[in-house]
């Protein structure tokens, strides 16, 4: 099978959905099919093919998770679809190199699959202010609406894509496709004794200290700005108990003066960017992951930590459910109190039943690979042919 799979955005750059695609790309590769994937890339001024990879000519809009744009409408693009010749086109962004495929999905009549994975309520202030975003909520409800009902299959990584689509009006099958994690990359011996040694002696974090961390963009949907306030209810120096976050973006300085204003600053460490290849020793150097996000349908930073042994503490998240299974790989708590019970009772546990819980978080995520997730769209794209026939078909009487 051909699959054109079009982001826009992809390595070197890193997010959730940039991770997708390319351990996609690598399961549909090593089952034997032929991918192409089609971005943006700003730092060009044409086409260029290389490595099974179509860079379109974009801008850059880097207040929004470092995006390239690229126009929706191109003919040379168009061109190298149909040179390419696709069974299936699977969109995995709304913007111009998404709506594009779209389009070229109907011209070509070619089967489309849409994957939405992310909740844009969310994230409508950094496109809108603040008097206009009940404006922009209608215009993006109506605008993946037309996606939604276009697209021969829907999926997504958690229940919040499907309770989405039925609040905006689209009445079709949700395909629930959870994120995937590079098992290899990230495991709990990625790192030696050395490095997890140096990576928390840089942060002031001792033998007695738990280290405890959070890694994604740091951004208002991201809530940590809750999670700053819970810690400096509850969590107290003689604790020994240490926050690290890791990550880049917009609210980073509002954060690190927040956590200075409640004066939790000896406890809470901004460790920045961290090339992705490079981060599986900061989470071989920690003991928990925790989040207070809501926006998330399936953090792939939160799957990576559990990859690599850590046990996660999840804010309740009714749609997500299931993710976190309390006392399983991880607990859930609601408020700054239960964060911080499930802290301490973590931080005193025996060492093997610490153990035990590591394992299962890891065990939690070991089915959830490149050729995991290649199968399991390989049946959505199924699913998407037969529907598109059927159109077809219908059409022809």
């Amino acid at each position: 099978m051909k699959v054109a799979l079009f982001t826009e955005t992809y390595v070197p750059y890193i997010n959730g959905v940039v991770t997708h695609v390319k351990v996609l790309r690598e399961g549909l590769e090593a089952l034997g099919h032929e991918v192409l994937v089609v971005c943006a890339d700003p730092d060009i001024y044409r086409y260029r093919l290389e490595d099974g990879v179509l860079y379109c000519p974009g801008v850059s809009f880097k207040k929004f998770y470092d995006y390239g744009l690229a126009s929706p409408v191109s003919a040379a693009r168009l061109k190298y679809i149909k040179d390419f010749d696709p069974d299936i086109i699977h969109i995995h962004t709304e913007f111009g190199v998404g709506f594009s495929g779209a389009a070229m999905a109907k011209i070509l009549s070619v089967p489309l699959v849409y994957t939405l994975h992310t909740m844009y309520d969310d994230y409508l202030y950094y496109i809108a202010p603040k008097k206009l975003i009940k404006i922009a909520k209608k215009t993006t409800h109506a605008y993946a609406k037309s996606l939604g009902e276009w697209a021969n299959a829907l999926t997504g990584p958690s229940k919040k894509v499907e309770e989405y689509f039925r609040n905006i009006g689209v009445d079709k099958p949700v395909h629930i496709i959870p994120n995937p994690v590079e098992i290899e990359l990230f495991t709990p011996d990625c790192a030696t004794e050395e490095q997890k040694k140096e990576i928390r002696s840089r942060y002031g974090v001792t033998d007695d200290d738990m280290l405890v961390c959070f890694c994604g963009r740091l951004g208002k949907e991201k809530s940590v700005d809750v999670m700053l306030d819970f810690w400096a209810q509850t969590v107290k120096p003689q604790d020994n108990i240490k926050l690290l976050i890791i990550g880049e973006g917009p609210s980073k300085e509002e954060l690190e003066q927040q956590a200075a204003e409640l004066g939790i600053g000896d406890q809470v460490h901004f460790a920045g960017k961290i090339l992705h290849d490079k981060l599986p020793p900061y989470y071989a150097a920690c003991d928990l992951y925790i989040t207070t996000s809501l926006s998330d349908t399936n953090s792939i930073s939160m799957l990576e930590g559990m990859a690599a042994g850590l046990p996660v503490l999840h804010i309740r998240d009714v749609l997500n459910k299931g993710q976190v299974v309390d006392g399983v790989n991880g607990y859930i708590f609601q408020d700054a109190q239960e964060m911080y019970t499930l802290l301490t009772r973590y931080k005193n546990m025996p060492q093997q039943e610490r153990m035990e819980l590591r394992r299962e978080a890891r065990e939690s995520v070991k089915q959830s690979g490149a050729e995991t997730l290649a199968n399991n769209l390989l049946q959505v794209y199924k699913v998407a042919i037969e529907t598109k026939n059927a159109e077809k078909v219908t059409r022809e009487v």
